[in-house]
């Protein structure tokens, strides 16, 4: 029997398996600056695409360890499944930017 060699992967393919959304692929080109990049990808995970040029404003401007926390927030907030994420990350946003400190129950 003949053994199969195994294919080496390039840094290109183990990075295009890490993409998050095949749209990625043609927003990609328009990027030039990783606060584009981090604001697409913020819009991608909270499902608010629609948003998108305002999570790239938002990079751009706001304090990355605001939009961290607040994204952390939105995501772990119960009973939101995928609807509204958008609404609970603004929110917490804004009381991050007033400082205000987000109260979680446990």
């Amino acid at each position: 029997m003949e053994k199969r060699k195994k294919k080496e992967l390039q840094i290109g393919d183990i990075l295009k398996e890490w993409q998050f959304s095949p749209d990625r692929e043609k927003s990609k080109k328009y990027v030039r600056f990783e606060f584009q990049d981090y604001g697409i990808r913020l819009a991608y995970k909270l499902n608010d695409i629609y948003h998108k040029s305002l999570y790239i404003r938002l990079a751009k401007t706001v304090k990355r360890e605001y939009l961290e926390e607040a994204y952390r927030f939105a995501i772990d907030y119960p009973n939101m499944g995928n609807k509204n994420k958008g609404r609970i990350f603004m929110w917490a946003l804004s009381k991050l930017r007033k400082g205000e400190k987000l109260y979680t129950k446990k």
